[in-house]
């Protein structure tokens, strides 16, 4: 009898044989700077932990009241019986920190773009995607059912073309989508969203930023790039974000006008039929809040850490394409010398993962290292120390 499933080891051997197979390791304890991955103490460098509050004393106290108080689950999904004080206070504190009208979170960032953007646009609809946008966007995109175009990579005036040529289209298209990254997360390069904006309001488009790796980083005390460039939200309509990486737990959300969110909380699938975070999750999340709000010297030195390592790596010789932000990719072309890298960075106790295809364009496999606040300079010195070595011993530098 003919096995239904033996394409499964097939394909996966092919991923081992072309080197394009991920190898998970094991954290044994918490994401911190330096850390226990499978049994061996090393440097964290690829944690999307950037200030380091997924350890801060705040979240975990708000963690263990929330169970004290409200339970381990909240019991059932948002709309019918698992709406929770805590959910309500944690939207209305990240819409006033996004300076926002409303706020809503979903379970995860993947939810909010798979579960929002098929509903924004249809069949008569038109979404434009820049070319490098995350999994997750592409997606979402791919389960509407509106046709869709990519404008060249952060290229504003590459967007004014195919907006311009989308007003030719005939029918004339009901509703426009524009959609990027705010960071783009393989590469660290920030959108220029004010020229997205702009071309926006002139054409007449929803604007849709996922600031997903922009958040605790970019902007006033971390609010993200709207912030950042100071936009309205009469020009992007809809940002979205999530709690899983500077916001140290996890979570997705989505800010803009209250008509969004009324409209997200009754059309988007993800949020409407999965069950709520525990209160646990969401009070650590606001109090990830409180902590962005009263503790400014975390994203400052997030980006004293990054200035550092960023122009050291370049001193070294290393390729860390164009970044602007404290994701900094160590391009190394192949995906079997990006892989020997990281192997031969763990053995020095230095954890930093590789990134190749489909991830990532075959010649452009990379080890894309993330910057934590919580580290020092001397700990910064040994990664560098590290990298410098096996550089030279891999003849990358």
């Amino acid at each position: 009898m003919r096995n239904p499933v033996s394409f499964l080891r097939a394909e996966y051997e092919a991923l081992v044989q072309s080197e394009l197979d991920w190898k998970i390791r094991v954290l044994d304890g918490p994401s911190s700077p330096w850390c226990i991955v499978d049994g061996r103490k090393v440097m964290m460098l690829c944690s999307n932990n950037y200030l380091s509050l997924s350890n801060h004393p705040r979240l975990i106290e708000a963690a263990i009241s929330a169970v004290q108080t409200h339970g381990a689950g909240s019991g059932s999904v948002r709309p019918i019986a698992g709406t929770m004080d805590l959910h309500v206070e944690l939207e209305k504190r990240l819409a006033r920190f996004k300076g926002a009208e409303a706020s809503l979170v979903y379970q995860t960032g993947f939810a909010a773009n798979a579960g929002l953007i098929p509903q924004l646009v249809g069949k008569e609809d038109l979404i434009v995607s820049d070319e490098l946008n995350h999994g997750s966007i592409i997606d979402g995109v791919r389960l509407s059912r509106a046709d869709r175009t990519v404008y060249k990579h952060a290229d504003a005036q590459d967007l004014d073309r195919v907006l311009r040529e989308a007003e030719n289209h005939d029918p004339s298209y009901r509703r426009v989508l524009v959609i990027t990254d705010g960071v783009f997360s393989m590469d660290g390069d920030i959108a220029p969203l004010d020229e997205i904006a702009k071309l926006g309001a002139e054409h007449g488009c929803m604007v849709y930023v996922d600031d997903a790796h922009g958040e605790g980083v970019l902007g006033e005390g971390g609010r993200g790039i709207v912030s950042h460039f100071r936009l309205q939200r009469d020009v992007v309509q809809v940002e979205m974000g999530t709690f899983s990486k500077a916001f140290g737990v996890v979570g997705g959300h989505i800010s803009g006008s209250k008509d969004l969110t009324d409209f997200a909380l009754n059309k988007s699938r993800t949020w409407l039929l999965s069950g709520s975070h525990p209160p646990a999750v969401a009070a650590a999340c606001i109090a990830a809040i409180d902590v962005l709000e009263n503790e400014p010297q975390h994203v400052q030195k997030l980006w004293d850490n990054t200035r550092y390592f960023k122009k050291a790596m370049v001193d070294l010789g290393f390729d860390i394409g164009r970044s602007e932000t404290p994701i900094t990719p160590i391009i190394v072309g192949e995906s079997g010398a990006a892989k020997r890298l990281s192997a031969r960075l763990f053995e020095e106790s230095v954890f930093a993962l590789p990134i190749v295809f489909p991830m990532v364009a075959k010649d452009k496999a990379r080890i894309r290292t993330i910057m934590n606040s919580a580290l020092t300079k001397k700990d910064l010195d040994f990664a560098l120390s590290a990298f410098e070595k096996i550089g030279k011993e891999l003849r990358i530098i």
